[in-house]
């Protein structure tokens, strides 16, 4: 019952900067782990950045240093600020929830309809 709304792509030129967003709805109460995926064409989803409720996050070695996570628990949101981006950023970005609690039911993951991120040279 998780549904999740991503915004915020786009086409930059390198060395630009975008903020993508993920909201999460459907009567939650918490959610353990709020993340961003990439898939460009013909290669496989991989994992960007990863947080927890508590705000421990995890980044690709490829985005260390130039890409932030963080999520609003209030709005159920979670942030993705991406900086001196590179062509090799170009991709679709996804969002994914695991572990999501609500009064109504609990869901493993859950994940978003992908927002296009194309950085040109």
């Amino acid at each position: 019952q998780v549904q999740l709304v991503e915004s915020g792509g786009g086409l930059v030129q390198a060395g630009g900067s975008l903020r993508l967003s993920c909201v999460a709805s459907g009567n939650i109460f918490s959610i353990n782990v709020m993340a961003w995926y990439r898939q460009a064409p013909g290669k496989q989803r991989d994992l960007v950045a990863a947080i927890t409720d508590g705000g421990s996050t995890n980044y690709a070695d490829s985005v260390k240093g130039r890409f932030t996570i963080s999520r609003d628990n209030a709005k159920n949101t979670v942030y993705l600020q991406m900086n001196t981006l590179k062509p090799e950023d170009t991709a679709v970005y996804y969002c994914k929830v695991e572990k999501v609690r609500s009064s109504d039911y609990y869901q493993s993951h859950a994940w978003g309809q992908g927002t296009q991120v194309t950085v040109s040279s």
